[in-house]
């Protein structure tokens, strides 16, 4: 894997966890470093950056940072690739989410010289973590009611949460509780894996993401459609997209059923494992390139 790439996603990891720290409302300085670090990179490849700042009481607002690469043949079918890069207060959140924000932005430059039939839209979210959490505050409830109020087709949303926490010790991966034990053999029990989860309506998305991805890194990927009835599923901003009816995957490295860092002060930098991080961030590259219909020349 080429140490670039690694060098870059710790760089944004520890910029944004490390250097800046807690991202949270609260913390205005912190969100304006933040939405400067990330418009600062999608503008050094070359892309335009957009903002919809909204209001969430009467004296504040935020901010979801939005790169558009519009497709050649079939531009009014959007795929976007999101993460949120809020954290919770106790924590510098280096996996969650800065992990998922680095991997956004090398995904965008991974594809930088690649066209597209449909459009792919990047998008930062603000506002994922409580009190926000599943509220019209939240910056992907805000982003996908906008887009089905535009009448926006949106073919497919893939959510960045959580990617960078990886173990190969035995029974490092604990099973989602919402699954019940019949099945608990489906779910691996070593954490070194990236799960690609979705409800049941956007199987086509997660068997089209997952051919992209397994052919573009090798990488162990968990892809599965489950229900909405359990919960963990429903945990990061792929739940805004379903509530307007479009078909979303989260990508995930599971949070708090395999990172005992969740929440926590110990959510550093130095917790993450940047080589897998680095394949991931190309799997996902491809992933998206698949689900978007990547222009072979």
């Amino acid at each position: 894997m080429a140490a670039p790439l690694q060098d870059r996603l710790y760089s944004h990891v520890d910029r944004l966890a490390g250097l800046i720290g807690p991202r949270h409302l609260g913390r205005p300085d912190a969100i304006a470093a933040t939405l400067k670090l990330i418009e600062r990179e999608f503008a050094a490849l070359g892309d335009y950056v957009a903002h919809e700042s909204y209001a969430v009481d009467g004296k504040t607002s935020a901010t979801n940072v939005i790169v558009e690469r519009t497709g050649t043949t079939q531009p009014e079918q959007i795929v976007i690739l999101g993460a949120h890069y809020d954290t919770v207060p106790e924590t510098p959140g280096a996996d969650d989410n800065a992990s998922a924000v680095a991997v956004l932005i090398e995904v965008a430059r991974l594809l930088q010289s690649i066209a597209h039939r449909r459009t792919i839209r990047f998008v930062a979210f603000a506002c994922e973590e409580p009190p926000h959490f599943y509220t019209q505050t939240m910056g992907s409830d805000v982003h996908a009611r906008g887009c089905r109020q535009r009448g926006e087709r949106v073919v497919g949303m893939l959510c960045l949460e959580m990617v960078g926490y990886y173990s190969r010790e035995p029974h490092s991966q604990r099973r989602p509780p919402g699954i019940p034990r019949l099945f608990s053999w489906l779910v691996p029990s070593r954490g070194d894996f990236l799960a690609a989860v979705g409800n049941l309506r956007s199987w086509r998305l997660c068997w089209r993401f997952r051919r992209g991805f397994r052919r573009a890194a090798r990488f162990p990927l968990f892809s599965i459609v489950l229900p909405e009835a359990v919960r963990e599923i429903r945990l990061s901003d792929n739940g805004s997209f379903w509530d307007y009816g479009y078909p979303a995957l989260m990508l995930t490295d599971t949070s708090f059923l395999r990172n005992p860092n969740y929440h926590l002060p110990t959510d550093t930098p130095a917790t993450l494992d940047y080589e897998s991080m680095a394949r991931v961030a190309r799997g996902v590259a491809g992933g998206l390139s698949a689900v978007a219909g990547a222009v072979r020349k």
